[in-house]
């Protein structure tokens, strides 16, 4: 297929006229961006109701125990919690000055896992006096 407007000396300029396939390509593109369906995934996620009535006083400015059951159940000072609540005690915890100790004793027969995720909480949360209590219950004397 010959083209004018080439070089001078009448010949027929030789070079692919790229504006049609740039047009298409467009055209493409635009009916791939409408035909795509609208993302509507959502992430479910239930959020912490406020409380305006904080809970009452159960942390001891001096020290408190934070016991893990072997089946999993956490207790801050004799009462269960959950993550939650102990995230908010552990919150009041640091807001107390002189800051007071926090004991933490797990069950010999408790599992490794929840320990450990409990453990995660407390160290996010901040607290600068952790001890470990009960400690001889895991020697082995041979």
């Amino acid at each position: 297929m010959a083209m004018s407007g080439g070089t001078e000396d009448g010949e027929p300029m030789s070079d692919l006229n790229t504006t049609p396939l740039i047009d298409v390509m467009l055209v493409l593109l635009i009916m791939f961006i409408i035909t795509i369906p609208v993302q509507t995934h959502a992430v479910k996620a239930d959020l912490p109701v406020n409380n305006p009535n904080p809970p009452a006083k159960v942390v001891d400015p001096i020290k408190n125990k934070l016991f893990i059951s072997a089946d999993g159940q956490v207790t801050w000072n004799g009462s269960p919690v959950d993550e939650v609540t102990l995230t908010q005690y552990l919150e009041q915890t640091k807001q107390i000055d002189p800051e007071p100790e926090l004991h933490f004793q797990p069950d010999p027969a408790a599992r490794y896992a929840r320990v450990d995720e409990i453990l995660a909480v407390v160290k996010r949360s901040g607290i600068g006096k952790l001890g470990f209590i009960g400690n001889e219950q895991y020697r082995n004397d041979f």
